[in-house]
C-alpha cells in the first residue's frame, strides 16, 4: 500500500533527477579543485558515465544507494509496497550497470563507482581522497 495518493507520488518521483545530482556535484567540485578536468554525462559511452576523465581513461559513476542496490548500505531497503515493480526495476538497474561496466572495461576504460553513502560528511574527505588516488594512479594517456 502506498503512503501517498497518485498525484503526490507522481510529483515526488518527478523531482528525482538522473543527472546533476547533489552527490555528483560534490564529486565534480572536488575533482575540479584538485586540477582534474572532465566531461559530464558522455552519451557516446556505455551507461552515460557521470564523469569522464579522458586523460586517465577513467569513468566515474556516482550511484544512489537505493536506485543501484548498494548491498552493504543501510540506505538500501527493499520497498514494502509495489514489491514486484520495485524488484524488477532495481534488479534491472543492477544488471544494466554490470553490463555497462563490462563494456567500458572491454573498451579499455577504468571504471570507478562512488556510492552516495560514501559522501556523508563524516567520511566524505577520505572517500574523495581515495577517489583522487584511484584516478591519478592510472597511467595518463
Amino acid at each position: 500500500m502506498d503512503n501517498h495518493d497518485a498525484k503526490t507520488r507522481s510529483y515526488n518521483m518527478s523531482r528525482i533527477r538522473s543527472t546533476n545530482t547533489k552527490p555528483e556535484e560534490i564529486v565534480r567540485k572536488y575533482l575540479f579543485s584538485k586540477g582534474l578536468r572532465y566531461r559530464k554525462n558522455v552519451k557516446k559511452l556505455p551507461g552515460t558515465p557521470d564523469i569522464v576523465l579522458k586523460k586517465y581513461k577513467t569513468v566515474v559513476f556516482v550511484n544512489g544507494c537505493f536506485w543501484h542496490k548498494h548491498d552493504e548500505c543501510s540506505r538500501f531497503v527493499w520497498p514494502s509496497s509495489n514489491i514486484e515493480y520495485w524488484h524488477k526495476k532495481i534488479t534491472g538497474n543492477v544488471r544494466r550497470d554490470k553490463a555497462n561496466y563490462e563494456k567500458l572495461r572491454n573498451l579499455g576504460w577504468n571504471v570507478v563507482v562512488v556510492w552516495e553513502c560514501q559522501l556523508k560528511k563524516s567520511i566524505r574527505n577520505s572517500a574523495l581522497e581515495q577517489l583522487y588516488i584511484q584516478i591519478t594512479s592510472v597511467k595518463e594517456i
